[in-house]
């Protein structure tokens, strides 16, 4: 695995709750991994008094850390969690202001990826549990309002939603074609295997690394990135999966013959330098 470059495009890191920057990016490089797309993790889970500013930076010096005292390669995703806006809402602050107060976390991430701190703006979008229908509302807003702000700098959005099928998929395409951003550069983060463009109507699907997951999408193509969405939280030690996760899967790919080392090279590395507009240096 020495040659083969080994990406993965949602994997978190966290200090304050588990074992942080250096000790994750140690273990997924020890793996065989190489490059990590990181986004920032919510503000409660720093402290009660975290800014979505703090949480941002929080992320960009972690990344910095890995970069400079490890043999990863990291990148930041900065963004508002859609949890942010529930969570506002629930403790009693009214829709109106937690969605302004999303709309300036967002543009402060679009600033970030401009300043050259970041790559992606993200994760955002809408919650995987029920809300009522006006907040939905606004949360469907705030994800045309991220596609927005990414077309104008050029970068991809990283979407966390509920489970998505083809149906949704469409939806976000849709929402995408609204802001003229192209839909490649909508990441569709903990994605199943929707790699058919008659699935994901031209989304990139990040697939959360499991074998099923994966090999089902490797059967369609190999128009994919590969996710652990990796928590770094010691009270749910391995969640979602593992940091080794996917440098041991794309191991066991290769060896049961279901890719090859060119294979590899485009979901790891061509397909990650296209979407990002990034020259990861292999």
């Amino acid at each position: 695995m020495k040659n083969i470059p080994v990406t993965d495009n949602h994997i978190h890191v966290d200090p304050l709750n588990g074992e942080g920057p250096i000790e994750v990016a140690n273990k997924f490089h020890r793996a065989g991994g190489s490059f990590m797309i990181i986004p920032n993790k919510p503000t409660w889970t720093v402290n009660e008094n975290c800014s979505f500013k703090d949480a941002m930076e929080l992320v960009i010096r972690y990344v910095d850390e890995i970069n400079r005292d490890t043999d990863v390669r990291a990148f930041a995703v900065v963004g508002a969690h859609p949890a942010e806006l529930s969570r506002r809402v629930k403790a009693g602050m009214n829709l109106e202001t937690a969605e302004l107060q999303m709309r300036d976390a967002l543009k402060n991430a679009q600033k970030l990826v401009l300043d050259g701190k970041a790559v992606a703006i993200g994760e955002v979008g809408r919650p995987h549990y029920d809300v009522s229908p006006q907040e939905l509302e606004v949360h469907n807003r705030l994800i045309s309002y991220s596609m927005e702000l990414a077309k104008d700098v050029e970068c991809p959005v990283q979407l966390h939603t509920e489970s998505a099928g083809s149906e949704q998929f469409l939806e976000f395409a849709q929402m995408a074609d609204k802001v003229n951003i192209p839909r490649n550069m909508v990441i569709k983060h903990f994605s199943g295997a929707f790699v058919l463009e008659k699935e994901n109507h031209g989304l990139t699907p990040s697939l959360i690394a499991t074998k099923d997951v994966v090999k089902t999408g490797l059967k369609k193509g190999k128009n994919f990135l590969m996710e652990t969405d990796y928590l770094d939280d010691k009270t749910r030690p391995g969640a979602v999966l593992g940091p080794k996760t996917v440098p041991r899967r794309t191991l066991e790919l290769l060896k049961q013959g279901l890719i090859d080392e060119e294979d590899a090279y485009l979901i790891h590395v061509t397909n990650i330098e296209n979407i990002y507009n990034i020259d990861l240096g292999v």
